[in-house]
């Protein structure tokens, strides 16, 4: 009956599988890079940029403007008498029409602005560049929170599995046990204790699958997917993280101010701030032309006639210059300039906090990864360790020289020690990532389609 139900649990599964598609690792951070709304509204911000340097571009050019008018006037007169010195004079009814036509060309350059335009355009091509960079920090943001929310899916997977080893290898005690207890080789007390234990391994089975349906419903919502859409996941790390695995990570960045350095010359966000600064700066030139003159040159050419036959044949040309010398505008330009500086002020705040906050959590991360290559180490030792001592503490048992106490405590070591080392070896590959991703020399480019 056993066999039987086996047998049809595996179909179950079977059939329950068939047709689930598989995402992988690299399928999930190419749906997060397209779903992604952040990042869909930052790259659609980016033309906005680039339409304001070519508007900049554009102040150094003239403007040109054409314009034309017709006209049409109609005048009725009833006619009237005048009387002059007893004489009368009729005058008869008439009718009179008009019509005019208008044709003019002007245009306008300013030749000097206080230096405005050359600080407009300097302005709107950091405020592109700097947008460029906070995208592709974002799009960094975007894969390691996949490649994180993606490893908590193959931690609780594999913590699952050892798991139900652990129920599996539980429910064989239990019957040897029992059986032994048939025989009066142990007591009663011994088959209750070890039931207590196989109901302690299956009530950890639940705890870490509603771990691993949580960690899976993370990151379908991360992905922008249906959360109740049931997926196959990578049930082990890669080629790429085993080879992590076997690499001391740490030895290779030994110096913390080398790290902080190449950190503030490859981040985009740092860089992206330091062109904010300059835009900042560049606004405090443009708020302080407001206090030079103003010259402009104009040109235009206008034509008139009565009949459209006739409308370029009388041309009027003219050419100007005007000076605007601005002399008191009621401390609006002191205004502008005022609000000019104190931005600049705050970006240059927010320069430093984000100096500050790279090197602390470079430093953080540089330190976790550290913990965890020293837990990695220490925790496969563990792992041999404890299982060893728990076949020794079961053979004992089996000859009745040892107690069912020290099996259990065996099998506990054993448990602990070896979900650390599951832990410690996706924590591992999760801070190499993480060490990357503060230096800011995670590629997100091979994830881009």
């Amino acid at each position: 009956m056993r066999i039987f139900l086996s047998v049809l649990s595996i179909l179950f599964i079977t059939v329950s599988s068939y047709g689930q598609k598989l995402l992988s690792l690299e399928e999930a951070i190419n749906i997060a890079m397209q779903r992604n709304t952040t990042l869909q509204k930052s790259e659609n911000n980016i033309s906005t940029f680039e339409s304001n340097v070519k508007t900049s571009y554009g102040n150094f050019l003239p403007s040109l403007n054409a314009s034309g008018s017709w006209q049409w006037s109609r005048s009725e007169d009833e006619g009237t008498t005048y009387s002059i010195g007893g004489f009368f004079i009729s005058i008869p009814p008439s009718i009179t029409e008009s019509r005019s036509y208008n044709a003019n060309v002007n245009s306008s350059w300013t030749l000097f602005d206080g230096l405005s335009n050359f600080s407009t355009l300097s302005q709107s091509q950091n405020d592109l560049e700097s947008a460029r960079l906070s995208l592709a920090r974002l799009k960094q943001d975007v894969v390691f929170q996949t490649i994180s929310l993606y490893y908590n899916i193959i931690n609780a997977q594999k913590l699952l599995t050892f798991k139900d080893d652990d129920v599996k290898w539980n429910q064989r005690n239990l019957e040897t046990i029992t059986e032994r207890n048939k025989l009066g080789a142990v007591t009663l007390a011994d088959v209750y204790a070890q039931q207590v234990r196989v109901g302690n391994a299956e009530l950890e089975v639940v705890r870490t699958n509603n771990i691993l349906e949580t960690a899976k419903s993370n990151l379908l919502y991360y992905l922008g997917l249906d959360v109740t859409t049931n997926y196959i996941y990578s049930d082990s790390l890669s080629e790429g993280d085993l080879n992590i695995l076997e690499k001391n990570i740490s030895s290779d960045y030994q110096n913390i101010s080398e790290l902080v350095e190449q950190a503030l010359d490859t981040r985009y966000d740092y860089r992206s701030a330091l062109l904010s600064l300059e835009s900042a700066y560049n606004g405090i030139t443009i708020a302080r032309s407001g206090h030079f003159p103003r010259l402009t040159n104009s040109l235009s050419f206008s034509s008139f006639a009565n009949e459209p036959r006739n409308l370029f044949k009388s041309k009027t040309y003219s050419v100007g210059l005007t000076l605007s010398i601005p002399i008191f505008s009621g401390f609006s330009v002191e205004n502008r300039v005022e609000f000019a500086e104190v931005t600049a002020k705050n970006q240059e705040i927010t320069v430093t906090e984000i100096e500050r906050e790279i090197k602390k959590n470079l430093q953080q991360t540089f330190l976790d990864l550290q913990a965890a290559e020293k837990a990695l180490d220490v925790g496969k030792r563990n792992v041999l360790a404890a299982e060893e001592n728990r076949k020794i503490e079961q053979e004992k048992y089996n000859l009745g020289s040892g107690t069912l106490l020290n099996v259990l405590i065996a099998n506990s070591e054993y448990t602990n020690a070896l979900t650390n080392y599951i832990n410690a070896q996706f924590a591992y590959v999760v801070f190499s990532e993480q060490l990357k991703y503060q230096l800011g020399t995670l590629d997100y480019s091979k994830y881009e389609k």
